[in-house]
């Protein structure tokens, strides 16, 4: 178990992606999956209010809407919620008033009195971050939010969060939310990475399976279209991304596990990471996820993914 930034709480290896509940998934699916994610121990879920504005129909908060069914039947599971403010499109940035307003409806569609992990999704850099981190603040002294997290930022700008944070006594964030994976380093190392490391940041990474391509579904241009999402994973169908397939599958075949338990691994090894995110359409994608908590690479299989990946991440 990981601990949640420099708080005592205990973290589950793997953090519950919900991305396409209210879309692709529907409730009575979702719940399901909430149901043998709790049932494996898994303790933290993680949301946004903006998803998924972008599917037809939907304007936002679908996911916490679902999530906070199940809430409602599922009070005795302890299980915490992250969920984000920026992007939904009635509640657009990260100003006083709308950070306010926009945690008001996500409480209401979670059906809970505080939120657990309250993330600013994306920079904002429109409104002045002492506003922001004043905000954020104000939302954890009323009760409403337990801890503050920070997604997609770039390094620099965690620093200055911090920095107000100290300056002001406001509350300190907990955790990170970077996009990171075998495909996708960039944004993590090394400065992201050096801030969780060294500031006790409890890093959260997204994408962790890169839209699906690091489970070895995609191989081929056909292979794209077995999914919404496999026009994602298009970049990644070179010869520098299938040989992390090759190398996951020679690793997963070893083990007795499915290529994604090896990717999902991976990340859990990196520094600085306190476990992925990673989501499941139905219950029966979940298996492969909850396994890799279980599976502790070798620092020989580790290192061989490593040098693959500084090829395709260079």
């Amino acid at each position: 178990m990981a601990k949640l930034g420099r708080t005592d709480i205990e973290i589950y290896p793997l953090v519950l992606g919900t991305n396409t509940f209210g879309w692709n998934t529907e409730e009575a699916e979702a719940h399901a999956v909430l149901d043998a994610f709790a049932a494996a121990g898994g303790n933290l879920v993680d949301t946004a209010d903006s998803y998924s504005a972008w599917a037809p129909g939907n304007s936002g908060g679908e996911s916490e809407t679902v999530i906070g069914t199940w809430l409602a039947k599922n009070r005795d599971k302890n299980v915490l919620v992250a969920t984000k403010v920026s992007q939904h499109p009635q509640y657009q940035g990260l100003s006083g008033p709308n950070v306010k307003a926009a945690s008001e409806a996500s409480l209401k569609r979670l059906g809970v009195d505080v939120i657990d992990l309250y993330y600013a999704h994306f920079d904002d850099h429109d409104t002045p971050l002492e506003e922001t981190v004043a905000a954020f603040d104000d939302l954890v002294k009323d009760g409403r939010v337990r801890h503050v997290g920070i997604s997609n930022y770039s390094p620099e700008r965690v620093r200055e969060w911090l920095d107000i944070a100290e300056r002001t006594g406001a509350a300190r964030p907990v955790a990170l939310q970077p996009k990171y994976s075998l495909v996708s380093r960039g944004t993590f190392e090394p400065g992201l990475r050096d801030l969780a490391v060294g500031e006790d940041l409890s890093a959260f990474p997204y994408h962790a399976l890169a839209s699906g391509f690091l489970t070895g579904k995609y191989r081929t241009e056909a292979d794209l279209e077995q999914s919404v999402r496999g026009g994602s994973a298009a970049k990644q169908l070179n010869p520098s991304g299938l040989a992390i397939i090759e190398k996951l599958e020679k690793i997963a075949n070893a083990r007795g596990v499915a290529i994604g338990t090896v990717a999902l691994a991976w990340v859990r090894s990196r520094p600085g990471i306190a476990a992925p995110i990673a989501g499941a359409r139905t219950a029966d994608q979940l298996g492969p996820l909850l396994a890799s908590v279980e599976l502790d690479l070798s620092a020989e299989e580790a290192d061989e993914l490593t040098s693959l990946s500084d090829v395709v991440c260079a």
